[in-house]
């Protein structure tokens, strides 16, 4: 695999059955994490730790921030977060793949300096199961 653009990691959220790319992200981020279930006990081998596999609990977070278009899909992003709607959304990485699926906006922020542009930063959190699809 060869490097990849940056711009083309993108972020989407579901319009009524269309997946929209939110506009304005410059920079993006995305972050799998799984909890583990330490099994270790008296009879470890060595005393290393064990653990259980398939027992913790999977999550994923995708963050970004970027200069605010007042794009529809900024419109859409606003109404998610004020409704405390979880909606599915698609992270699309290039050369790699599509992971889809529920998540909840945790996170809006915007910004402004009185002589530059207003920005934003806005962060999901998955709220169920994800599905990956490879490119």
């Amino acid at each position: 695999m060869t490097a990849q653009k940056g711009k083309d990691l993108l972020m989407k959220i579901d319009a009524e059955g269309s997946f929209v790319t939110v506009a304005g992200l410059r920079a993006k981020r995305l972050a799998f994490n799984a909890e583990t279930v330490d099994v270790t006990d008296a009879d470890s081998s060595g005393r290393w730790r064990e653990l259980l596999a398939g027992a913790g609990v999977q999550r994923a977070s995708v963050s970004g921030s970027g200069i605010f278009k007042d794009a529809a899909s900024d419109e859409l992003v606003r109404a998610t977060f004020f409704n405390s709607e979880i909606k599915d959304w698609e992270i699309t990485i290039p050369d790699f793949g599509t992971i889809t699926g529920p998540f909840q906006l945790t996170a809006l922020e915007y910004s402004g300096q009185h002589n530059g542009e207003i920005s934003f930063e806005a962060a999901i959190e998955s709220a169920g199961l994800l599905s990956f699809g490879a490119l």
